[in-house]
């Protein structure tokens, strides 16, 4: 046993030993109940409430569901269910006050109450109390109304009121104000709870969602009869289709099995989307394995028995079976085989539903092909069609590599990049930044110790029009992909990313946009993680300079100007048109000093409406692309440059 003083052993006592009672423990370690305590955090919360709604609606208790945000960022969520028992609980206190006040309570452990259910640690709702402002629960149950109110993170707790319901109405009714001390926005996006209401009526047929945002007098219904199928033709909407989509569903080891598949056209990527009891599984897990195998099994088995593949040919490539597939997987598994990966339910682990999935989908998937002869062979020959171009990439990429020595020596003896002086990726940052005159100014602005800058010349290719092969021929793309170091598509490794930040810095104009979009194009498609991992950033340059007697100031919006110049009596503007225009050491202070700037993160809320959009706006299609400005984009707008000079008398 290792030797220490007196002294420090006296240091440690049992003074130290802390005990969190209650749910003092989510409120000292959020993160480790709902992921983080930013945007998605807050969200979460919102979601945890809303599953046990679902869970209400996945046994046959309910089949209406409302979201309704209200001022000020109050959540209230409802189900028409059973409503939470609201008899005394054999805790000493009524039902409804365990459920919200203590941790692991709730009626998901006996797998009686809720055969199937989305909620299974117990500590949904109560974590949602703990981390909120305050929290109330309304009952409808029995002839009764009970309502109960929480404060401070459930610290405080009201006596129950509980009086006569004349409507004799039942369902769980739960409003509640996330604690701002807590997350870092408390702001509740409305699409985000659209979507997730959207996607629940999608995949359980004849559940009525809705959602009302008090703030902006928005609200939406949904209900689909036709279910995933209609989730799929959503997820191909603006793609050409190669076939009408394929449903399949039954029960496989009591674990119920619903699949949508339908390929598109000149897509270079795979969109699967799965669920488990509603929930989204955004990290996959055992049932998409499961998908991916039985559909790997079946197309091979398909094309050998018809002789498309010979002896001597190998197999078809999962990769290259998946090309262009849009697909949804949503099962149902029992509570005494579920089991999900953390707490926040990203990734499914089930062993059984591997097998399931696997022996299910493989069954009707190949008896989908032998009885669709014309649908099989086309999609056969979508494979092989990805397999030669794959094939091709393969030999650009390692043609690529041949002269990756002499690209990355040239990379830092051409003056392309000017790389960090700091060999740490966990601290360094990329700026891909428009044009070399810009490029010049962010290399003399920047901090050399951690900051690397890459001048982009022209336009970037746009990687959703121009096969794979192609674009890693071009001399941009190459560049980019051995600058930032992590590979690309299934040759992707985040562990490989050489900085922290990729910062895209463009001017702030139409072009600069244009190039933002194809920047994220090539990243969506290519380098997916870099966005998911958070990786991806875009620089916020200011619009003006306000330059008056005693000082400079910057605005980055028109909004911001006016404020700025209310109270200056003489001052000049500039409008920035480029980044070129200012000075490196403007540039530095405005845009790249970590302590001073503005950085937009990007995130993928929805993967399948980032994909969509993506292939609507970016894709060969034009007449989708027309409908969507058309119907989005307003054209009556014009920039207002009356403010770039402005001289201001004393008595105005």
């Amino acid at each position: 046993m290792a030797k220490t003083t007196k002294s420090k052993t006296n240091e440690y006592t049992s003074d130290e030993i802390q005990v969190l009672k209650g749910l003092e423990a989510v409120r000292k370690r959020p993160g480790m109940y709902i992921g983080s305590t930013d945007s998605r955090g807050i969200h979460h919360l919102v979601w945890e409430i809303m599953d046990n709604c679902i869970d209400e609606v996945l046994s046959d208790f309910a089949n209406h569901v409302t979201i309704r945000i209200k001022k000020g960022n109050i959540i209230e969520v409802s189900d028409n269910g059973r409503g939470i028992p609201i008899t005394m609980h054999k805790e000493g206190v009524p039902t409804p006050q365990v459920v919200f006040s203590m941790l692991h309570a709730g009626g998901k452990f006996d797998n009686t109450t809720y055969k199937v259910a989305g909620g299974l640690h117990g500590v949904g709702a109560s974590v949602v109390n703990a981390l909120s402002d305050w929290l109330e629960v309304t009952i409808h149950r029995d002839g009764k109304i009970y309502t109960q109110k929480f404060e401070n993170g459930g610290s405080t707790i009201h006596r129950p009121k509980i009086t006569t319901d004349p409507k004799k109405l039942h369902g769980t009714t739960v409003c509640f104000k996330p604690d701002p001390s807590i997350f870092s926005t408390t702001y509740i996006d409305y699409k985000q709870c659209s979507q997730r209401l959207k996607e629940s009526s999608y995949l359980i047929k004849g559940l009525k969602t809705e959602i009302f945002d008090e703030r902006n007098d928005l609200h939406e219904v949904f209900e689909y009869s036709n279910g995933i199928v209609e989730y799929v033709k959503d997820m191909t909407a603006g793609k050409e289709k190669l076939h009408e989509p394929i449903f399949i569903s039954g029960t496989y080891n009591n674990i119920y099995i619903e699949c949508a598949i339908q390929y598109t056209a000149k897509t270079y990527s795979e969109n699967i989307l799965s669920f488990v009891n509603n929930i989204r599984t955004r990290d996959g897990g055992t049932h998409e394995t499961g998908f991916k195998t039985a559909l790997t099994k079946s197309f091979n088995e398909y094309a050998r028995v018809k002789k498309i593949l010979k002896d001597k040919d190998p197999n078809l490539d999962g990769a290259d079976i998946r090309d262009g597939i849009n697909a949804l997987i949503s099962i149902r598994v029992p509570e005494d085989v579920l089991q999900f990966e953390g707490q926040t339910k990203g990734k499914l682990g089930s062993a059984e539903a591997k097998f399931a999935v696997d022996q299910f989908v493989s069954e009707k998937i190949k008896f989908y092909l032998f009885e669709n002869g014309e649908v099989a062979n086309l999609l056969i020959n979508n494979a092989l069609r990805s397999f030669r171009e794959r094939e091709a990439a393969r030999k650009a990429k390692e043609q690529v590599r041949e002269v990756k020595a002499i690209k990355t020596k040239n990379l830092n003896t051409n003056g392309k990049l000017s790389p960090t002086q700091e060999k740490n990726p966990k601290i360094n940052e990329l700026f891909l930044v428009e044009g070399d005159s810009a490029g010049g100014s962010a290399k003399q602005g920047r901090d050399r110790l951690f900051q690397a800058i890459l001048p982009l010349r022209g336009k970037v290719i746009n990687a959703e029009k121009t096969r794979s092969e192609e674009l890693l021929k071009n001399e941009e793309i190459q560049t980019m992909i051995y600058t930032i170091g992590t590979g690309i598509g299934s040759d992707f490794n985040i562990n490989k990313c050489n900085y922290n930040k990729i910062i895209i810095m463009t001017d702030a104009d139409t072009d600069g946009a244009h190039i933002q979009i194809l920047l994220l194009t090539f990243f969506f498609r290519y380098m997916t993680g870099l966005i998911e991992e958070g990786r991806v950033f875009i620089a916020m340059p200011p619009l003006y300079k306000i330059s008056s007697k005693n000082k400079v100031e910057y605005a980055w919006t028109d909004e911001e100007l006016k404020e700025k110049i209310d109270n200056l009596k003489q001052y000049e503007i500039q409008r920035y048109k480029g980044l070129g225009e200012m000075n490196y050491d403007q540039l530095w202070e405005t845009t790249m000093n970590p302590q001073t700037r503005t950085l937009i993160k990007v995130n993928i809320e929805d993967f399948a409406d980032a994909d969509n959009r993506i292939s609507v706006l970016m894709g060969d299609n034009v007449e989708p692309r027309r409908n969507w400005i058309e119907n989005n984009v307003s054209f009556d707008n014009e920039d207002n440059f009356d403010l770039a000079i402005a001289e201001v008398d004393e008595d105005e």
